[in-house]
């Protein structure tokens, strides 16, 4: 199978600022969590996983979270994501406090609003990719011929327009990855949540997918949040976070991460 490498994502145009302009407006926090706490009753006791923690994320921002494995990364993403409650504090995304919506609304505000990638694919197997990424429209009540069209624009966008009728089983790991990530962003969610994308991935094509995740986050103004091991990886964001004791913090060394590509 022959290599692949993403496109290149262009970039931006550099301009001066006339030093009498406005300033440019502050956009709110995409992402508001304030006093997060999540126990869970265990055999020996209660434990607390989150101690009274923080988060803001602005539109447009890449926001990485590190830490070590059982930390609660992957719960954190899913407490953001509407998938678990947390057990004291809110939680708002995109305007909406997700702790309290019910399982139905729940799951409309996920498939309108959050694109999710996970280290396994979970493409469903007898179904072919096109099929697998049409499959969030058809959810929302689109039409199978518009959803399908939809699904094979999003294939082209991860340069997997030759793959559309191949079953995930017919397909490297790095294409079934890219699949999963046309999925995730087939409703165009305002919203990336992404756990260890890569982590499946030999470094290569780990690299290869990470750039195409940057590349997708930049041409479609997304704001994204990953968890991942990978610190060279987690450089490449706008910002680093480490999860430990129940809080997140601002590691040392990545204290100053690198600028979002094209700036």
């Amino acid at each position: 199978m022959t290599d692949w490498t993403p496109a290149a994502a262009p970039q931006a145009s550099r301009t001066t600022r006339d030093p009498g302009a406005r300033a440019p407006k502050i956009e709110p926090p995409l992402i508001e969590v304030q006093g997060l706490r999540k126990t869970y009753r265990t055999a020996r006791g209660e434990l607390h996983l989150f101690a009274d923690l923080h988060l803001s994320v602005h539109p447009g921002e890449m926001v990485a979270i590190v830490g070590q494995s059982g930390a609660g990364k992957s719960t954190l993403l899913h407490i953001l994501g509407a998938l678990d409650a947390p057990s004291a504090g809110t939680v708002y995304c995109a305007s909406t406090n997700v702790a309290e919506l019910s399982s139905r609304k729940a799951a409309e505000f996920r498939n309108r609003e959050i694109g999710y990638v996970w280290q396994f694919h979970y493409l469903l197997p007898e179904f072919s990719a096109q099929e697998n990424v049409a499959l969030p429209l058809l959810a929302r009540g689109v039409r199978k011929a518009e959803a399908m069209a939809m699904a094979a624009n999003w294939l082209r966008e991860v340069d997997l327009d030759d793959r559309r009728t191949h079953r995930p089983g017919e397909l490297s790991g790095g294409e079934q990855q890219r699949v999963a990530l046309a999925r995730a962003l087939v409703n165009q969610p305002r919203l990336l949540l992404a756990d260890e994308p890569t982590g499946d991935l030999d470094e290569a094509t780990a690299a290869r997918v990470f750039d195409l995740v940057q590349r997708l986050h930049q041409d479609h103004r997304l704001t994204s949040v990953l968890v991942t091991h990978n610190l060279d990886l987690a450089s490449r964001c706008t910002r680093v976070l480490r999860l430990e004791g129940g809080r997140l913090v601002t590691p040392p060394a990545l204290s100053h991460p690198l600028p979002p590509p094209g700036n």
